[in-house]
Order: structure tokens, then C-alpha cells, then sequence
């Protein structure tokens, strides 16, 4: 045992994160610990890094926290204090005690950095993120403890990362809502849920098969909690009669049930909400942007269509956020042109601007934007939408001040979601989100009918949400892609890896690409059904317009059904749009044919 804990509880600012949670921490444990911002995750960290404590109470001897003899942490927390006075390698020699420099040097190389003599003061975030993780990989310990490490990583330092973690021979423990990473890092998963500590052993694929198994005894027993209910509410109605000693028991027992909390998440199931886009979406002709004489990106071109789905990819500093910038007309390329379509309504998602009323309370800020949502499937309710975006009845009445980074970011999504936006342009969205989060913001964007443009270093993220990439090139080129994030790495790696010359046993004409057409994993599953997905929504408009005839005279009624109808006709629409590409698709990878 290195760590333990025994009926630890914490609360802050009046808000429960958890109570009486019980946890051991042995060598060799590789944990990932997750739960939806503002549960209390970073605070649990401090807690097990000795920084913090849990709250005591008064006569109360069973709450302990444990720590092994001369125990060694080393501990990485989300915004680390530095001194900005010194140089790079003053601050990780400081940090670790190293007492060769050297060491300290072939660190931060082998993270990105050249200039050893640069000051800690002129750092970018994602250097600064650099620096305290030579820090924390270099410092002597037994147990190293990290705070969202992959925030503000590039893919190369992310894949380097999980690299290092899973050689090293320390007991790790982690936040970060980086699935893949989770995936391939950690040995158990600690999730934080409704003031509990539920402990799963083993890695994030079997956590989400243990807590699906979880989540369907709970709502068995809610099931049965709720009949039981019902019956006991019914004799305590019949009123006033003869209480005996039974009757006071069942009175006990259904006051009690009453008591229990048991909280099932709703299937998070978010309609699509967003206004309609014409033909002409957002055209890019001869682009190129350079700041102060350095060339970012020159000569791109790209035409969007409805309902494309584009990650951007590159290393940081390449100018992704500089892209999405001139997409959304806030700067001015240095070159060529943007034309934006007279439809196109933008909701932006940035890394750091996200200004809300402070003294609002969350639903009161969510109001002032919509009241109500209008779906095909209905209406939704400022606050059922907070609900859908994991804030509860509880916390939508506190002032937007109380919410924690996370719950903010979180918080903003959700305004821009009820503009009604149908151009949606994501900067790192998924830093300092919950994975809870990400995978509401996940299916909400597979039901979304309009355009996704996304910047991530969430490689998990990137493969669930789109299917081409713009990548940006050592030689100031943005490339296009066809496929998702993973498809484009096994393609990448599988072209350097085929460098060597080969023996030539006959001459073939040369191919006009390197790299042949092939379905993206969702283009694969779209194509296996969309036939089935145009008969029913052709059969769906059929019995519609005999309904509509049937409701001639019923004018609410007549309108309703003229509004789904519309809704219907606009998806047939798009289904046939991409019947005819993945049809094209389809021939061009039976005929083995190669993208110029």
C-alpha cells in the first residue's frame, strides 16, 4: 500500500463533492480518474498528493488518509507555479533536484525545445505545459500524479507521453479526458459520480462495459424502488386509519424510500438543433497568411459543402486557430479570398474567449438566449437542455462565479448550441472538458445538419467526429484528406515506413497519388445503410402528405405536420446528396483508383 484513504469527504463552497469514499493505491497501479467537471477530480488529487486535506469531523476517528514510509510524489497540477525569472532549465533543475543540468537539457529536447536559455515569463501555454512535464517525468518518485498532462500536446508529444507512462516503473495516477490515452495507459479507472468513488480494475474499454452493466442494475432497482412507491403512497392516501404498530412501520419504510438517492443518468439523446444552410456555404480561393514576413500557409483552396465534417491537423504553432479565424471572417488572409454564404450562421467554440455574466445564475444566462428549443421531435426547455448538458436542477439556480473551468466551458457550448447555429467551428473543445461532455457534444454533432470544423489534439474525439482532415505540411501546404484521424496516421506511418528502394521485378505506369480512396469507418457505416435510410424517409413524406390531406380543416394540427414534413423533405435531401458521394466513393475504391 502506498496511498489510502477511509471516509474521505470534501466539500467547497457549500457544494458536496464527495462523501465517505474509501480508495488504496498499491505500486504498479496506473489509474485514470474521471467524472464530470466540478465533481471534485483535481481536488481528490490534492488530497492524494498530501497538498490538500479532507474535511474532519469533530469526535470522528474513522476518516484517515495513509501515506507509505519516505513515500515520493511528484505532482503536476493544471496551471503549475512558475517562476517566470528564470531560464527553462534553472526552472526543471529547480523543480527536480537534478543536479546535472545535462539531464534536465535531454528533457526538455526530447519535448520540443532547443533554447535552454529561454525564460519560463515568455512561455505559450502549451510550452509552459512542456516545461512541467520535464519537470514531473524528471523528478525522483514513486508516485507521479498528473492534471489533464495532455492539455495543450500536439499528437507527436501526446503519443510520446503514453510512451514514456507506460515504460516507466511508477505507480501513476491522472486526469485527462484524452480516451485513447486512457485506454492504452491505465490498469484501473476511479470515477467520480454523484459524491461516490466507484473503482473499476482495469483499463477505459472495460470501464464502459462495467459501468453500461452498472447503470442497468440501477435503473432495475429504481424500476422497483418507484412500483414499491407507488403502492406505499397509495395506502398512505386512503388516510387516517387505524395505526397500529405496522402502520407506523409503513409509514417508517415509505418515508425512508422516499429518502434514498438514486440517480440514473438519462440516455443523452440531443436532437440536432440548427437553422437551415443554403447551397453556397463558405468558399476558400488562394489563401495564404503570413505574420510579420513568417509564412504560416499559402495557395489553399477548398470549397465546403453541407454537412461536411473537417479536423484540422498540425503541430502547435503550424496556424490552425489562424485558419479558423479567416473561415469565420475575423482576420483577413494575407492572400486570396473567403465568400461566406448569405445562410451561413457561425458558432464559434474558441480556446479562451468564453465571456459569461459573472453574477447570472445558469439558468437565467441559457433563458436569455432561448427559452425554448424547437426540434423535430419536439420542444426542449432551457433547463432540460442544462440537464442534457450534466447540469442538474440543483446547480442551474447558483451563479455562473461558482462553476469550475470545466463547467464553464461547458456552460458556453451549450450558448452557442442555442443560437441555432449551422457552421460550427471548434477550438480545442475538448480541453477541460469531462468525458461525460464529450460524449454528449459527440452525439449531439452525428445528429448536427450542418457544417463541423474542428481543431483537437483529441485523437478519440477526432474519429468519432470527422471524415477528412486538412493537415498542415512542413512545406507551408494544407493537404486535404479523405478519412478520419486514425485512417490518416496508419496511411502516413505505412508511406514512411516504405521508404527503401525495392527491386524492381516490372514496370507499371506510375499512379497519379500514393494513396487509394477508401471509406472512412462512419462513410463505411452510412453506405451500408443509406438505401434503407431513403426508403423510409421517402415512405415517412408518403404517409405525411396523406396526413396533411386528412387535416385540411385542422389548422394547428395542419401546421405541425407541415413543419415535420418540411424537416423530413430537407433530410431526404441530404441523404441523397450523400447517396450520390458515396456511391461515387464506392466505385472509385472498387476500381482500385489512387487521389491525385
Amino acid at each position: 500500500m502506498l496511498i489510502s484513504g477511509t471516509n474521505i469527504s470534501k466539500n467547497y463552497q457549500g457544494k458536496q463533492l464527495f462523501t465517505d469514499i474509501n480508495f488504496t493505491i498499491n505500486k504498479g497501479d496506473k489509474i485514470g480518474l474521471i467524472g464530470v467537471n466540478g465533481s471534485g477530480k483535481s481536488t481528490l488529487l490534492k488530497i492524494m498528493a498530501g497538498i490538500e486535506e479532507p474535511d474532519y469531523k469533530e469526535h470522528d476517528t474513522s476518516i484517515e488518509m495513509r501515506f507509505a514510509p519516505r513515500l515520493k510524489i511528484a505532482y503536476l497540477e493544471q496551471d503549475p507555479k512558475f517562476d517566470d525569472n528564470l531560464s527553462i532549465v534553472e526552472q526543471v533543475v529547480t523543480y527536480t533536484g537534478v543536479e546535472e543540468d545535462y539531464m534536465a537539457k535531454s528533457s526538455l529536447n526530447t519535448l520540443g525545445f532547443d533554447d535552454y536559455d529561454i525564460l519560463v515569463g515568455s512561455l505559450s501555454g502549451g510550452q509552459r505545459r512542456k516545461v512541467a512535464l520535464a519537470c514531473a517525468l524528471l523528478k525522483p518518485a514513486d508516485v507521479l500524479i498528473l492534471d489533464e498532462p495532455t492539455n495543450h500536446l500536439d499528437e507527436n508529444m501526446t503519443a510520446y507521453l503514453e510512451t514514456e507512462l507506460k515504460r516507466m516503473n511508477k505507480t501513476l495516477i491522472m486526469i485527462t479526458h484524452d480516451r485513447y490515452f486512457l485506454d492504452r495507459v491505465t490498469n484501473q479507472i476511479y470515477e467520480i459520480d454523484n459524491e461516490n468513488l466507484y473503482v473499476y480494475d482495469g483499463n477505459y474499454a472495460y470501464y464502459c462495459e462495467r459501468k453500461a452493466e452498472r447503470l442497468e442494475m440501477d435503473r432495475a432497482s429504481a424500476r422497483k424502488r418507484s412500483s414499491l412507491l407507488r403502492v406505499e403512497q397509495k395506502w398512505i392516501n386512503q388516510g387516517a386509519k387505524a395505526r397500529g404498530t405496522k402502520s407506523k412501520e409503513r409509514i417508517e419504510r415509505f418515508n425512508k424510500l422516499k429518502s434514498i438517492k438514486v440517480d440514473v443518468p438519462d440516455e443523452l439523446d440531443i436532437n440536432s438543433i440548427n437553422s437551415r444552410l443554403g447551397s453556397q456555404v463558405i468558399e476558400l480561393e488562394n489563401v495564404g497568411m503570413s505574420y510579420d514576413d513568417k509564412l504560416l500557409f499559402n495557395d489553399f483552396t477548398y470549397h465546403f459543402t453541407k454537412y461536411d465534417r473537417v479536423g484540422i491537423l498540425g503541430l502547435n504553432g503550424a496556424g490552425k486557430s489562424t485558419l479558423l479565424n479567416i473561415i469565420a471572417e475575423n482576420i483577413k488572409p494575407t492572400t486570396g479570398t473567403v465568400t461566406i454564404g448569405s445562410t451561413v450562421k457561425f458558432g464559434y467554440f474558441s480556446q479562451h474567449t468564453y465571456h459569461m455574466p459573472e453574477e447570472d445564475k445558469i439558468l437565467d444566462f441559457i433563458r436569455s438566449i432561448a427559452e425554448v428549443i424547437e426540434t423535430p421531435h419536439g420542444n426542449i426547455s432551457a433547463s432540460q437542455m442544462l440537464e442534457r448538458f450534466l447540469f442538474k436542477p440543483s446547480l442551474q439556480q447558483r451563479q455562473i462565479k461558482v462553476l469550475s473551468g470545466g463547467e464553464r466551458r461547458r456552460l458556453f457550448l451549450l450558448s452557442l448550441i442555442m443560437q441555432n447555429p449551422n457552421v460550427l467551428i471548434l477550438d480545442e473543445p475538448t480541453n477541460d472538458l469531462d468525458i461525460d461532455t464529450l460524449t454528449v457534444l459527440e452525439q449531439y454533432l452525428d445528429n448536427f445538419q450542418g457544417v463541423v470544423i474542428v481543431v483537437s489534439h483529441d485523437r478519440y474525439f477526432l474519429d468519432k467526429v470527422v471524415d477528412k482532415m486538412f493537415v498542415f505540411t512542413p512545406d507551408k501546404k494544407i493537404e486535404l484528406y479523405h478519412g478520419d484521424y486514425s485512417s490518416y496516421v496508419e496511411d502516413y506511418n505505412n508511406k514512411t515506413k516504405d521508404t527503401a528502394p525495392k527491386e524492381k521485378k516490372e514496370v507499371k505506369a506510375k499512379p497519379k497519388g500514393t494513396q487509394k480512396y477508401k471509406f472512412s469507418y462512419k462513410e463505411q457505416q452510412e453506405y451500408n445503410t443509406i438505401d434503407e435510410d431513403i426508403i423510409n424517409l421517402e415512405e415517412e413524406l408518403e404517409q405525411l402528405d396523406k396526413d396533411i390531406l386528412a387535416n385540411g380543416t385542422n389548422f394547428e394540427k395542419l401546421n405541425e405536420l407541415v413543419q415535420i414534413r418540411e424537416q423530413k423533405g430537407q433530410e431526404l435531401e441530404h441523404k441523397n446528396e450523400r447517396w450520390e458521394y458515396l456511391m461515387d466513393l464506392a466505385e472509385k475504391i472498387e476500381n482500385g483508383e489512387y487521389i491525385d
